[in-house]
């Protein structure tokens, strides 16, 4: 310590117990404060710079970036800019935590299953990104979604029929992910046969009405179907009509029921049974399953017309 009670380099990253290089490197950065210099034009370093330089040690410790560190120094400790960046890296880290979950769940389901399964599972969980997200789901519907649908109903639809990725999954729910996303990125779907059916035929119906509808007849379903019955007559169902009448621009009679039962009974192609199959696993336990809503609501409106199935 020099005759100013003043530490050189060395001494200063001593005190700290780090290198000389990383001290080095904080002065360069003008985290450190010097308090001086020697007659040789040394740095010298008071106590101020060792609370400086412990304090970044402990934000480093958190892997806070050196940029994010250098902003809470500039707002001097401020309490605002440490919890920005504190829940920052807590983000971060969560979304290193699940990635690291998704990869568990994919290394078990590689060493439970059989051994002629592992090659065809290896392929699904090498298509999709690590971590997995949902962007070629939300194209899949996109396209599917008549294209004259206002945004916010857009919106809508894909928080209802969009699955997201579990955090903590188990290796089914991975499996059914990977398929999920093999089957929503099949080239075969740019092909008629394959892409799913509109709902009613194009040109016919006022698209936001009918999917404004929808949404309130499957909210009122979800509350009817809790243990996998059929919604009554009634209430969701009468919604469900409703929502298509409108949407046509019809009333709701007997004969519009009748033609409803056959466009619903139209085949919606090999994909979107797979699909609600495949994410019924994904969704939240509260959350509904839009796809399995709608084929109750599809018997329900088949049997009340015609009558239940002997």
């Amino acid at each position: 310590m020099s005759s100013e009670g003043l530490w050189s380099i060395g001494e200063l990253a001593a005190r700290a117990g780090v290198t000389v290089k990383t001290v080095r490197f904080y002065s360069d950065r003008g985290l450190l404060p010097e308090a001086g210099r020697s007659s040789g034009g040394h740095r010298r370093y008071g106590a101020e710079a060792l609370d400086r330089l412990r304090f970044i040690r402990s934000l480093r410790a958190l892997d806070l970036p050196v940029p994010e560190v250098e902003r809470v120094l500039e707002e001097d400790g401020d309490d605002d800019a440490l919890e920005e960046a504190v829940a920052g890296q807590l983000r971060h880290v969560g979304s290193q935590l699940t990635a690291l979950r998704w990869k568990e769940a994919s290394l078990r389901l590689i060493r439970e299953c059989a051994a002629g399964e592992r090659t065809e599972r290896l392929r699904l969980l090498g298509a999709l990104p690590a971590p997995p997200d949902t962007d070629a789901l939300v194209r899949f519907w996109r396209r599917a979604l008549p294209a004259r649908l206002p945004r916010p109903v857009v919106s809508l639809v894909l928080d209802a029929v969009v699955p997201s990725p579990p955090d903590e999954p188990d290796p089914e729910q991975v499996l059914a992910f990977a398929r999920l996303h093999a089957l929503v990125t099949d080239p075969r779907l740019e092909r008629p046969e394959f892409r799913p059916a509109p709902p009613l035929p194009d040109g016919t119906y006022r698209p936001a009405v009918l999917y404004e509808g929808l949404a309130e007849a499957y909210g009122l379903a979800s509350a009817q179907v809790p243990a996998g019955r059929a919604p009554q007559d009634g209430g969701a169902l009468d919604c469900f009509v409703a929502a298509y009448a409108h949407a046509c621009g019809e009333p709701d009679t007997p004969a519009f029921r009748r033609r409803l039962v056959g466009l619903l009974a139209l085949d919606d192609g090999p994909v979107l049974p797979r699909y609600w199959k495949l994410a019924a696993g994904l969704f939240a336990p509260d959350q509904p399953v839009l796809g399995l809503l709608h084929h109750h609501l599809s018997v329900a409106l088949r049997a009340q017309v015609y009558g239940p199935v002997a």
